[in-house]
């Protein structure tokens, strides 16, 4: 039987604290386990999730007990994926997204809710840009790289965060990068894009968090990925770039980003908002 406190006259935190600290002792009943990072009962969507980053987010969150959506181009393609996500007794799905289509893509989301559910967790994962000097960047340049950062990720959190609203809140996490943080040299269109998305997750979070949805961002530095392959293959590029990551110099994994995507997407960061993480191994420290 749960021991009884009864408070004095000083009141308040200190006697909260003794109180359950009181509970914890005599109570013979087993302690709840404390879950706060679980997400059991939750539906996520990741956007660009075949491969590399997306990849792993989609499997960290699975791991956490979420049913995942993935957002792909080819969802046949992605059926190997789909059964490594039902083996944590997860429910998984794959649906064609081009983030270039968002007329495409509202139509595939809508479909797939009606099927599973309202999305509790959007992870805005699809990006990309290009190397290239400001003075040659053209304008289908510039356009195209502001479409798949920026672009996307507005229209995306707009539509999935309706039903949010409608259903007491939600989860948006944006991946952003330390390029929407430091200026990187011939990166001048991408560092724009993902500049924007920061600042966009500032706002969003300020304007939905009456609706009971947390937006937050995650900035990696260079993750080992396929779609970093190429450029982490020279070896003078990839010696200066552990040089720039001032403190820990190394190369990220992508579980290092999935799992803090996972943190803020979970019940453990709930006053959390409208922040961006810095994933950079000391980059933006100096």
């Amino acid at each position: 039987m749960a021991g009884v406190y009864v408070r004095g006259r000083h009141a308040g935190r200190a006697s909260f604290a003794r109180e359950a600290t009181l509970h914890l002792v005599t109570d013979s009943s087993p302690a709840p386990a404390r879950t706060p990072f679980a997400l059991t009962g939750s539906r996520a969507l990741v956007t660009a999730a075949s491969r590399g980053l997306g990849r792993e987010i989609a499997l960290e969150l699975a791991g956490q007990g979420a049913d995942v959506v993935l957002g792909v181009r080819d969802p046949d393609g992605s059926a190997d994926l789909v059964a490594e996500l039902e083996a944590f007794g997860v429910t998984a799905r794959a649906i064609r997204m081009d983030v270039l289509d968002l007329a495409a893509c509202r139509a595939a989301i809508d479909e797939v809710t009606a099927e599973l559910g309202p999305i509790d967790i959007l992870v805005n994962n699809a990006g990309g840009g290009i190397n290239a000097p400001a003075i040659d960047v053209t304008e289908e340049d510039f356009e195209r790289v502001w479409q798949l950062n920026t672009r996307s990720t507005f229209f995306l959190a707009q539509h999935v965060a309706k039903s949010m609203r409608a259903n007491g809140g939600g989860a948006i996490v944006n991946v952003a990068s330390q390029a929407g943080l430091v200026a990187l040299l011939l990166e001048s269109s991408y560092c724009t894009a993902k500049a924007a998305v920061i600042h966009l997750t500032r706002c969003l979070a300020v304007e939905w968090g009456g609706y009971g949805i947390r937006v937050n961002a995650v900035a990696p530095t260079f993750i080992e990925t396929d779609g970093t392959a190429d450029a982490l293959s020279d070896d003078a590029f990839r010696a200066d770039t552990i040089e720039r990551i001032a403190a820990l110099h190394r190369i990220g994994e992508p579980r290092e980003v999935s799992g803090a995507v996972a943190f803020l997407a979970s019940p453990a960061a709930s006053l959390i908002t409208g922040q961006t993480l810095a994933i950079d191994g000391g980059w933006t420290a100096r």
